[in-house]
């Protein structure tokens, strides 16, 4: 056996693989991931660190006689210590939530939480309020009220619960969930092939003549457990989701064509993956091919940093071949594998909470919509909120049209009961009744009018200043486009160097070629500014930017890209001032001008003096005033400054107190541009 790999060893032992790895890191045997190799001894001392030991019995001694005792000698027993069983450790108590409207008054508080109004009053004129039952109190103070008379809850007003009405209690009953899988690569790489025959192979394995409904999601049933497939167009749905908030996908499958290897949309897809910090199992495809090489596919891959265990990474990778139906069950072991890894659960005691997929209007049925539940069950007749819609689950189906009542965690379905056509990645939520949920639909609806007349709340290069030194923005994400890719990388090593300790860059994406609607949607999902040097968007692409209101930099010089994120990042640092002395001026007597005041006649003796420039008076070298050179006269005459050797007339402003010997200096201050 030339070596063993540690999930393999962990199947064949009945546990699970991350256990065997704390194990194996305990005993001194140190692996990297699930996917490490060992070799036969080590291999079989671990299996005899898992055997069962056989042990032998021992007979008894025999019973020694003892000793005659003299019936006189009373015997007492050995005392022994009552050993107590150990205490059993309490869950640390968490805070329960408590919904209340924003007008509470004193009687209805006391009588929410089973208080005696008597201790609320109380306890409100020790902070300082004079309140009677009727008066209303804010959600802050009843907080704090609550907590000193020994209440554990957490006050959250009505608005805040409509924020998030799905949040029900977890029950603590967690069970193990199925992986939720997301297949993106480059186009014409077999993404829709190797879905196609994972689907096919599953439905002729289970059920003879099946037909498949397209809904966006589906499940497999292997022998050791269920997938989730989600069946989108590719990495573009999978952002437009995330950019919604819904972080749906626990696993993606990176398609990677064996004989044509990384492409420009493989780079996009590894680059969304790893925004949405997803765990990445690579299928390298078509490996029947004759010109097939999957170790350069490994060595281009390795340099994107997913490294293959092989090569001392981390990465899954499986040979497959749609087309043949080969390393289909291996991808599918490996994807559990890393399901495994993950300790996916979810709660199935609670109200329903999912995701929607895909949503249409159908002819015949009206809006119809696929959620996939993430927690609880949903039930026909129950009532939930779709983003602004809602409705009541009149009917669900599964993705091979089969009618359902229920539907638990991981569970891809057909609903039927919108009033209108929901969005992809809206949140789906079950509510008590249906009353509520056309409440909270109502106030959705107008806090979306209301966000959509306000301002975007996107990074821009014009705002990063205020936004950085507001403490609202410490990374800048980037993504780069460029003619050729010597340019993005030249353009990214540059703005590399730009980092400060306030805000840090970072490059989601770069790649070639012009600017796309995925990268404008990666730019909106990540919070990102777009960069183009020598490209321009696609028309599409330009609407959409637009429209989320993305910040799209185009240049065709690369230094005025670098100086426009420089400016941007330098503007978080304060600017520092240097004074710089212009001239120095003795007063040799002084005139008193009616309507005017004090003019000091001064000899210039060095630099030059300038009006309406800063000015101080020494006197016996110290300053007694500061203000402005107000005027400047030279021989009856206004002017601008007056050089040394000179005699003029200086008046500054209001400032009266001036005398003979006095000396008057004229400086400014100097910007110094600050340093990053």
């Amino acid at each position: 056996m030339a070596g063993v790999r540690v999930y393999e060893l962990a199947r064949d032992l009945g546990v699970p693989s991350k256990n065997l790895i704390e194990e194996l890191r305990n005993q001194g045997i140190e692996v990297k991931s699930h996917m490490s190799t060992m070799d036969e001894e080590t291999a079989g001392l671990v299996l005899d660190l898992y055997r069962p030991q056989e042990t032998t019995i021992v007979a008894p001694p025999p019973p020694t006689e003892s000793p005659a005792m003299s019936s006189h000698i009373l015997v007492q027993p050995t005392p022994h210590p009552v050993e107590f069983p150990p205490p059993i450790p309490q869950p640390e108590p968490t805070a329960m939530i408590v919904r209340l409207p924003e007008a509470l008054t004193v009687k209805d508080f006391a009588d929410t939480l089973h208080l005696k109004t008597k201790d609320v009053l109380m306890q409100l004129m020790s902070l300082g309020t004079v309140a009677s039952i009727n008066t209303v109190i804010g959600l802050d103070l009843a907080n704090t009220v609550a907590q000193k008379l020994g209440k554990d809850v957490l006050l959250i007003s009505e608005e805040e619960a409509i924020e998030r009405p799905e949040d029900t209690a977890e029950t603590g009953d967690l069970e193990p969930r199925a992986p939720v899988v997301t297949i993106m690569g480059h186009v014409d790489h077999g993404k829709t092939s190797l879905l196609d025959a994972i689907r096919e192979a599953n439905i002729q394995a289970t059920e003879v003549g099946g037909i498949t409904q397209h809904i966006g999601a589906y499940e497999v049933e292997t022998p050791k457990g269920k997938i989730v497939f989600l069946d989108t167009p590719g990495h573009e749905a999978f952002t437009a989701m995330r950019a919604r908030g819904a972080q749906i996908t626990d696993i993606v499958v990176l398609v990677v064509a064996a004989n044509d290897g990384v492409m420009p949309q493989t780079r996009e897809a590894i680059a969304h993956a790893k925004a949405a910090g997803v765990p990445i199992v690579v299928a390298i495809n078509k490996i029947d091919l004759p010109d097939a090489n999957p170790d350069r596919v490994k060595q281009q891959l390795s340099e994107l940093e997913l490294i293959p265990e092989e090569y001392g990474g981390s990465t899954i990778f499986v040979e497959v071949s749609a087309k043949r139906k080969v390393g289909l069950e291996d991808l599918l072991e490996m994807i559990l594998l890393q399901a495994e890894i993950l300790e996916l659960q979810s709660d199935s005691h609670q109200m329903a909470k999912g995701t929607i997929v895909e949503a249409k209007l159908d002819k015949t049925r009206g809006p119809v919509a696929t959620v996939l539940i993430q927690k609880g069950t949903l039930h026909v007749g129950d009532a939930y909120v779709a983003g602004v819609h809602y409705g009541r689950v009149r009917a669900m189906f599964d993705d091979r049209s089969r009618k359902m009542t229920v539907a638990g965690p991981a569970t891809p379905i057909e609903v039927l009961g919108f009033a209108d056509v929901p969005a992809a990645g809206d949140t789906f939520a079950v509510v008590e009744d249906e009353r509520k949920a056309r409440h909270i639909s109502s106030i959705r609806q107008e806090k979306l009018r209301t966000k959509q007349l306000s301002q975007t709340n996107r990074v821009t290069l014009d705002d990063l200043y205020r936004r950085i030194s507001a403490g609202e923005v410490k990374d800048l994400n980037l993504i780069i486009k460029a003619d050729v890719q010597g340019s993005v990388q030249a353009l990214w090593d540059t703005l590399a160097k730009l980092e400060s300790e306030k805000v840090r860059l970072r490059l989601i994406h770069g790649s070639t070629g012009a600017i796309t609607e995925s990268d404008i949607m990666l730019a909106s999902a990540s919070n990102a500014i777009v960069i183009g040097f020598s490209v321009r968007p696609i028309p599409k692409a330009a609407e959409l930017a637009a429209q989320e209101r993305v910040d799209v930099r185009l240049y065709t010089v690369i230094y005025e890209a670098i100086s426009d994120v420089q400016k941007a990042m330098v503007g978080l640092l304060k600017p520092t001032y240097n004074e710089k002395t212009l001239g120095r001026a003795e007063v040799k007597m002084l005139f008193h001008i009616s309507r005017v005041g004090a003019i000091a006649g001064c000899h210039v003796r060095e630099g030059v003096i300038r009006r309406n420039t800063s000015a101080r008076v020494l006197r016996d070298s110290v300053v007694v005033y500061e203000g402005r050179v107000a005027s400047l006269r030279r021989v009856k005459e206004d002017v601008e400054e007056v050089a040394a050797g000179f005699e003029c007339g200086i008046g500054l402003g209001r400032y009266q107190d001036i005398k003979e010997g006095d000396v008057i200096e004229s400086f400014i201050l100097e910007e110094v541009a600050p340093q990053l």
